[in-house]
């Protein structure tokens, strides 16, 4: 199955488990995050609630009736004036990758944070460097596919499986430059 047979939809609460499953194999067997411990689903539960209060979206790719990946936009910083400035978050079923699931989920999360107060994407992407695996590198590409450009590398800020990690930041702008400017009063 590919992205062309998926429905990409707002998750809800009966997605979560797979959601969790998802996540649970990224922080056990890869440095695609630098989570050490798989929050449970009533994290994912707040997390989902969190978001929408928000207004910011949390989408989930189906295939076949299963959740076959997500991704989120979340507040980058706590400090308010960052408030128009979301960080985004894509995460794929194992064995879902290559598909087109990634770009699709991608595509459709540009397309909600647009209609919200975001006006500044941020992808932290964890574990790039010279020997980390081609996990890394298929998200710069993807996210590079989608607008986004590198804004800056950090060396060595994580440590996860005996190994020092870097990530890269990646900044894409939502919206024409001459497009009105955001409410400021939310």
């Amino acid at each position: 199955m590919t992205a062309l047979e998926s429905v990409i939809r707002p998750a809800v609460a009966s997605d979560l488990d797979a959601v969790a499953e998802i996540f649970t194999h990224y922080v056990r067997h890869t440095v695609i995050t630098f989570e050490e411990t798989p929050p449970p689903v009533a994290a994912w539960r707040r997390r989902l609630d969190d978001l929408a209060a928000q207004g910011l979206p949390f989408l989930v790719a189906e295939l076949s009736g299963q959740v076959a990946g997500y991704a989120y936009a979340a507040p980058w910083r706590p400090k308010p004036a960052y408030r128009h400035t979301a960080e985004t978050s894509i995460y794929l079923a194992p064995g879902r990758t290559g598909q087109g699931l990634g770009g699709a989920l991608l595509e459709a999360l540009l397309t909600a944070c647009a209609r919200t107060h975001v006006r500044q994407l941020i992808a932290v992407i964890a574990g790039t460097g010279a020997d980390t695996g081609a996990g890394a590198n298929a998200s710069v590409a993807l996210h590079r596919r989608h607008g986004f450009t590198e804004a800056g590398r950090l060396a060595s800020v994580g440590h996860k499986h005996d190994r020092w990690l870097d990530t890269t930041l990646m900044q894409r702008a939502l919206g024409h430059p001459s497009a009105a400017a955001p409410d400021l009063n939310r």
